[in-house]
């Protein structure tokens, strides 16, 4: 059983080689520097608005792509409302690029903590783990994925959940979230501008709703990042009127990487 695509042809295109050069196209206006993240946040909006941005934290992985080999995914859910995080039975997510394995063994292992259950209706329309996809697989040779779909958990569960599946240098964290919403364009800049402050500076009781969509899990890498000692930074802070809508109402997207 594979989870088919759900936006593919909305959010991005669904024929494979206008698929392929679209995710191309973005990588190659980013110069990447530094090495390759552990984490990162990034954002999951339609690729002509969040597209480039997202580029910026996925370009870096490339002097790591032959040892990444797990990515965990997680986003928030926009569909279903439920408590803890959501994994699915489906043993691979397609995207029109293929087929990416599901890691079993550490959806198996996500199950043992009681705050998380299979809800496949949390997967099956979900579009904040599946735009990332075509990314992953664009940047990465071979790996498997660890989908979590996060309904209102503490950001004390998402860093279990997180801790849990740490590893070492073959596991990527990618956490996905948009920033403020419909905003005008100077507001949504001041807004934003806070809100990656309170990111850099790990402040997970502090963001809400309203500043990250994806608030859930990134509490949740915020708070984890404390626990270690890590730091987060920004690499690119931009809105839907910096790439492809006028500025009256737009959306917010960040790109961070923990090193």
């Amino acid at each position: 059983m594979n989870r088919k695509p759900a936006v593919a042809g909305r959010f991005y295109p669904a024929h494979p080689q206008q698929l392929h050069d679209a995710v191309s196209g973005y990588l190659q206006d980013v110069r990447p520097t530094g090495k390759a993240p552990k984490a990162m946040i990034v954002p999951h909006a339609g690729y002509i608005y969040s597209g480039p941005i997202a580029a910026t934290a996925y370009a870096r992985l490339k002097p790591a792509a032959a040892s990444i080999t797990r990515v965990i995914l997680i986003g928030p859910s926009h569909h279903v409302a439920f408590r803890g995080l959501a994994v699915s039975r489906t043993h691979a997510y397609t995207t029109p690029l293929g087929d990416v394995e599901v890691d079993q063994a550490a959806i198996e292992a996500l199950l043992s903590l009681p705050f998380v259950e299979y809800i496949e209706q949390a997967h099956t329309l979900e579009h904040s783990l599946e735009v990332h996809l075509p990314f992953l697989q664009s940047v990465l040779q071979q790996f498997t994925l660890v989908p979590i779909v996060a309904g209102d958990a503490s950001p004390e569960q998402v860093s279990q959940a997180l801790e849990l599946l740490w590893g070492g240098d073959e596991t990527l964290l990618v956490i996905s979230s948009d920033l403020s919403h419909y905003h005008d364009y100077d507001t949504a800049k001041r807004l934003d501008q806070a809100t990656s402050r309170m990111i850099e500076h790990l402040q997970y009781t502090e963001i809400c709703g309203e500043a990250a969509c994806g608030k859930v899990p990134v509490n949740g890498l915020l708070k984890l990042l404390k626990q270690k000692g890590l730091s987060i930074k920004t690499i690119d802070l931009r809105n839907s009127g910096d790439t492809a809508s006028d500025k009256q109402q737009v959306v917010g997207y960040g790109a961070y990487v923990v090193d």
